[in-house]
């Protein structure tokens, strides 16, 4: 059975068609690059699957099941400019509410809560700074809890919107050996990013999207210029394509 099953999915936002007839497929242990231009529908995509946007026809399975707000199974790293960094909690506090789906909006936490929020943070290398008010963390930091407050369900399936944008190179590679382990683990995890080289360096597989997948396959499968030239609009001696060809 397949982590996540999305079949001939259609979507208009504001009475324009963005994603159109879109078939992708995710299984445990991959690590799934999701890669196209700006307004492509990739965030559109993973709300989609969020259950966040309507689709107008098609339909979303998350382990055999059609997809529904809310669902536990999946951790959501959104772009860091949608979460509230001013409002004033921790950040065991934020990871915390990460869970507040399960825990429910009148119930305190146990336990396991804590445990789970615990077991993220030392997955993020953010223990030491759990009491730390978050609107005082750096944007690695903060990027870091948000993966933790997705961590923090454990997950079968980890969506990620941008999560290398604007992060220095140490973080980038902490969090990219993260999201590594976590496909090792059995873990679907499904990566929006425009960092084309890392993409092509630690993707099992990758999806070229424009509105429409224009392409699906691991990376070495996808040295074609045309696909990437379709995808991203660009012309045959764009520096995209010598970037691809080098990666």
């Amino acid at each position: 059975m397949r982590a996540l099953d999305i079949e001939g999915l259609d979507v208009d936002l504001g009475g324009r068609p963005v994603l159109r007839d879109v078939r992708l497929y995710l299984d445990r242990g991959e690590l799934v690059g999701l890669l196209g231009p700006n307004g492509a529908g990739k965030t559109t995509l993973l709300r989609t699957v969020l259950a966040l946007v309507r689709s107008r026809s098609g339909r979303v399975l998350v382990e055999g099941r059609p997809t529904r707000p809310g669902r536990s199974g999946i951790g959501y790293v959104p772009q860091r400019h949608e979460f509230s960094w001013d409002f004033p909690v921790s950040v065991e506090q934020a990871v915390l509410s990460g869970r507040t789906g399960r825990i429910g909006l009148f119930r305190r936490p146990g336990v396991a809560d804590w445990r789970a929020v615990g077991d993220a943070l030392d997955r993020v290398q953010l223990a030491g700074l759990r009491r730390r008010p978050v609107g005082e963390l750096s944007g690695g930091q903060r990027q870091r809890v948000l993966v933790a407050r997705a961590l923090a369900l454990a997950p079968s399936i980890l969506l990620l919107d941008e999560p290398f944008t604007g992060l220095d190179m140490p973080t980038q590679e902490l969090l990219g050996d993260l999201f590594t382990s976590l496909a090792r683990e059995g873990r679907a995890v499904l990566m929006t990013t425009h960092d084309l080289v890392a993409a092509v360096d630690s993707c099992t597989r990758l999806v070229l999207l424009n509105g429409c997948v224009v392409a699906d396959g691991h990376p070495t499968d996808l040295q074609d210029p045309e696909l990437w030239t379709r995808t991203f609009g660009v012309s045959a001696t764009s520096p995209l394509l010598k970037l691809v060809r080098a990666a």
